[in-house]
């Protein structure tokens, strides 16, 4: 009898009002009574991954206080300032340092337990304040981007060959089974729609609209990170988009439920079966570093070396289609109002700092280096 493979199924942090109770008890005591009012805001204010975040955070703020002999109850700005020494790397410590904008989350949903108990708020004081500010300073505040997926990959013309890594390569790439026609799938809605992890994985089948005359469907966008109000938004699919995707769901069975599921493969890589549950955000990341490497092996990505590789797989992201979707959109002439729109961004500076490469390449300062870097 086959011996039954170990599940690998991500368990999510429940984030239901009871569980974040017993979190709050579990960090400040059992003794105090918690802010039903505003553990109610909180709820219906913030998203299930806030809260989802609100839990993880206050677990590692307690596992500090028990590896340091503190109570968390009683914690003191001092043990406030130690930790967050201790994430920046500013200590020596086996802490595994964290960017600027993490901590500054970790602070903020620990500083809400201890308000939501009724306790002093150890974040607040003026010490831990100045720590926060020295943590920046130390680390930087500018977050590290993504490494851009564009679909002809770092080209300056759009009509040129593609080159490197980029989305007409990953597809290229894809297999010619059902995983890689879910692969292939997914690429081409992600480009189409500029779609976050979070949106990508929560598509069902209802949400599709289409072929029209011209082949083409809209994809309606429920909800999102910037729309948590649930007013809903819609993307363009192109002709080549929907044709994937009829290719995906005919092979998997897909009539009605979630359109990208896990694809389970056996030790040889063959196919073992297709799942009925959507795949888990974090996935998504995964699956772009799987085609890059798969891209390269290929050969499909040029002259690159190993180390190269390397660098490439470290910088992508599940966010690396969608920032490559911008600098095609910069490339093409398009303006910043109109990106904004057709892509759901609500900060205008976001989109500007995933243009700057770009711009820096084709700025001033470049052709004038490019006109005279032959004639020494």
């Amino acid at each position: 009898m086959a011996k039954k493979r170990p599940s690998t199924a991500i368990v999510l942090l429940s984030c239901e009002p009871v569980d974040l109770i017993a979190d709050v008890r579990a960090l400040v005591g059992g003794g105090e009574a918690i802010d039903a009012a505003l553990l109610d805001a909180a709820m219906r204010g913030w998203s299930r991954n806030t809260r989802r975040a609100f839990r993880s955070d206050l677990t590692l703020w307690g596992g500090w206080c028990r590896k340091h002999g503190v109570s968390a109850r009683e914690a003191s700005p001092t043990d406030v300032a130690a930790w967050i020494r201790a994430l920046a790397g500013i200590d020596t410590s086996d802490v595994t340092p964290r960017a600027a904008a993490t901590i500054e989350r970790y602070l903020v949903h620990v500083g809400w337990a201890y308000r939501m108990a009724g306790l002093p708020d150890p974040t607040a004081d003026p010490l831990v304040k100045f720590e926060r500010k020295a943590a920046r300073k130390h680390l930087g505040v500018r977050q590290r981007q993504a490494r851009a997926i564009r679909f002809k990959g770092d080209i300056a013309d759009l009509d040129s060959p593609a080159s490197g890594v980029c989305l007409a390569h990953l597809i290229k790439a894809c297999r010619r089974d059902a995983l890689g026609l879910r692969d292939a799938a997914l690429l081409r809605i992600a480009y189409d729609t500029g779609a976050r992890r979070s949106e990508l994985v929560a598509i069902d089948v209802a949400h599709i609209e289409g072929p029209d005359a011209e082949g083409a469907g809209i994809l309606n966008i429920p909800s999102s990170k910037t729309d948590q109000a649930s007013e809903g938004a819609e993307a363009y699919l192109a002709p080549a988009t929907l044709a994937a995707i009829a290719r995906w769901r005919e092979v998997g069975g897909i009539d009605k439920g979630p359109l990208l599921r896990r694809v389970v493969t056996h030790f040889d890589g063959s196919i073992d079966r297709i799942g009925s549950a959507r795949l888990h955000p974090n996935s998504i990341g995964l699956i772009y570093k799987r085609l890059v490497r798969r891209a390269w092996e290929k050969r499909l990505l040029g002259e690159m070396s190993e180390a190269e590789l390397e660098r490439w797989l470290k910088a992508v992201s599940s966010h690396s289609i969608r920032v490559g979707v911008a600098q095609d959109n910069f490339a093409a002439g398009e303006g910043l109002p109109a990106i904004m729109q057709a892509y759901r961004w609500r900060d205008a500076r976001t989109v500007m700092r995933y243009g700057a490469k770009l711009a820096m390449k084709s700025g001033a300062s470049a052709r004038l280096a490019k006109r005279f870097s032959d004639q020494v």
